[in-house]
């Protein structure tokens, strides 16, 4: 018989793989930023002005990033009195979650999904689809529910702003090196001393190593991070409901269904339940997969054990 795990070990061991995830990122982006400055002898000038540009970008975009994410997928305001027990269970396990109750929308298509957005609990919004309110009974739209909040919870939306900062400055030093370090002949290749030859051939090497395979990179651990969140999120999701079979018995019926969700693109899948183009429906998990395989999460949310206490 599988171990059963309380659902607070599950979420502890999911922040532990997360924090490892950003530590490595993090370390692995100063060094590239350490190699460039070495390589065009940059002042500390340089670190500062290009930091506080890429931030302040991104920053842009983190407090649009809901209006932006609601916009492309065609969602829309949920009536309150059409959409009454959609409206009914958000506020319920907003209470159960301790958060704000979010705005409601609604996403006009039979595919069943849902996705949430936000910066922070106060700045947040939960979209459904009709699909999925149609398949779901209340038991399951509240695990769904409990799913979404919990990644407004965990502030997911503000950790996958800081992964795509990182991962874009990471892709934006290759650049840079490419056109004005390998085929701008700037630094101190140009420069040419005999002393440091060997070295900057090296790092040449390395550069063009890593303009191979930083694209790669970039998407495996942010893949990798989306899928501890899935994880995370499922688990909180049925701490809030005290019942974790309600979130797995909408997993099953997600899985089950076959069609797209056509309002969805590549930029957005990450942030569905459920991978909008049923690439999680296999039985393992491709490493560029936004989503855990949906057979997993439904056997890691059966084997859980809720805290004593709870009903």
């Amino acid at each position: 018989m599988a171990e059963r795990k309380n659902l607070y070990q599950l979420i502890g061991a999911n922040k532990t793989k997360t924090f490892v995830f950003i530590v490595g990122f993090s370390l692995l982006l100063g060094l590239v930023g350490y190699g460039l400055g070495w390589y065009f002898r940059w002042g500390a000038g340089a670190y500062v002005l290009f930091g506080l540009f890429i931030v302040g970008y991104n920053l842009v975009l983190y407090y649009n990033s809901d209006k932006l994410a609601l916009a492309v997928n065609g969602a829309r305001p949920a009536d309150p009195a059409e959409f009454y027990q959609l409206h009914n269970v958000v506020e319920e396990v907003a209470i159960a979650a301790g958060v704000p109750k979010p705005k409601v929308h609604v996403i006009d298509t039979d595919a069943p999904n849902a996705f949430a957005t936000g910066r922070n609990p106060s700045h947040a919004s939960i979209a459904v689809t009709r699909g999925l309110l149609q398949l779901m009974n209340r038991e399951e739209l509240q695990g769904v529910v409990a799913h979404e909040l919990s990644h407004i919870r965990n502030y997911d939306i503000l950790l996958m702003t800081i992964v795509a900062i990182i991962g874009g400055l990471l892709v934006l030093f290759r650049d840079v090196f490419l056109r004005w370090g390998l085929f701008g002949g700037g630094g101190r290749r140009r420069r040419g001393s005999s002393g440091g030859g060997q070295l900057g051939l090296i790092l040449v090497i390395v550069a063009i190593v890593f303009a191979i395979i930083s694209p790669l990179l970039v998407a495996l651990i942010r893949a990798a991070i989306s899928r501890q969140r899935e994880y995370l999120a499922d688990a909180s999701g049925a701490l809030i409901v005290r019942s974790p079979y309600g979130l797995s018995s909408a997993l099953r019926k997600l899985g089950a269904y076959d069609g797209r969700l056509r309002t969805a693109s590549a930029a957005t899948a990450h942030m569905y339940i459920a991978n909008p183009f049923g690439k999680d429906h296999g039985r393992s998990a491709n490493p560029f997969a936004s989503h855990p395989p949906i057979e997993e999460r439904v056997r890691r949310l059966e084997q859980l054990q809720l805290p004593e206490g709870s009903s």
